[in-house]
């Protein structure tokens, strides 16, 4: 019997994945430490951006009118649409289950866009320039204006000056923050809601079971369930490097 080494591409994936899956850990472990949460402040105010975005998107899409988007200190916020009439059943689902799926959406498509050189640098710019613009054109909060257009100055400078791996840890780190939020807002999932400002909210979840029928935990684990396959699908593609 013969042997035959790994090929290239076998040993770069595995090497892919461990570097995704430690990134992940790593981050998880600073969310517990005691300083470890003012390091990955500005990456927690961007899984926001990503979430309201997606409420802000969505809401576009059915013809509302995207106002505003308000970020907290806190790492909580809004986005605020408009709609000319009564907004349909399906309508209000997808809008409150977009927030829900944004980050982990934006974060597995950047895991998949490291794979090459060009669509590395092309995520970067695209993410650089959808942050600046979101900003000017929707963010109306202080914590929106002063963390928001740093990191998109940031990812422009990096995919117009930074070295090659440079970008593409970038890109796998914040990737690796988009995927990795669902932890933090595990209990936000299967929640009813809870209180933003000192006003009661109810969650995306509790939005949608209102919206449809079943109760929020039901959906809850159907959009977990998603995020995990969507997950698994840029790990699987990630080892095919």
């Amino acid at each position: 019997m013969t042997y035959r080494p790994p090929s290239y591409s076998s040993t770069a994936g595995k090497q892919e994945i461990t570097l995704l899956v430690l990134l992940g850990v790593i981050s998880i472990i600073l969310w517990h430490s005691p300083y470890g949460g003012y390091l990955l402040y500005p990456f927690s105010i961007l899984a926001t951006w990503f979430h309201e975005m997606g409420h802000g998107v969505a809401a576009m899409g059915f013809g509302h009118d995207f106002e505003r988007l308000v970020i907290f200190p806190d790492g909580s916020g809004y986005a605020l649409h408009l709609a000319t009439g009564e907004p349909s059943r399906l309508a209000q689902a997808s809008i409150a289950a977009a927030g829900l799926l944004g980050p982990t959406a934006a974060g597995t498509a950047l895991i998949l866009a490291s794979r090459t050189h060009r669509a590395t640098k092309a995520a970067l710019i695209l993410l650089g320039a959808a942050l600046l613009g979101s900003t000017l054109i929707w963010v109306r909060s202080i914590t929106g204006w002063a963390i928001l257009p740093a990191m998109g100055a940031l990812c422009l400078a990096l995919a117009f000056y930074g070295r090659e791996q440079h970008r593409r840890f970038a890109v796998q780190f914040l990737g690796v923050q988009g995927c990795i939020s669902i932890y933090r807002d595990f209990g936000y999932l299967f929640s009813q809601g809870g209180y933003m400002e000192g006003r009661a909210q109810a969650s995306d979840t509790q939005h949608i079971a209102e919206a449809l029928f079943l109760p929020y935990w039901f959906w809850g684990g159907l959009i977990t369930a998603i995020i995990c396959a969507m997950i698994f699908f840029a790990l699987r593609r990630a080892h095919r490097r």
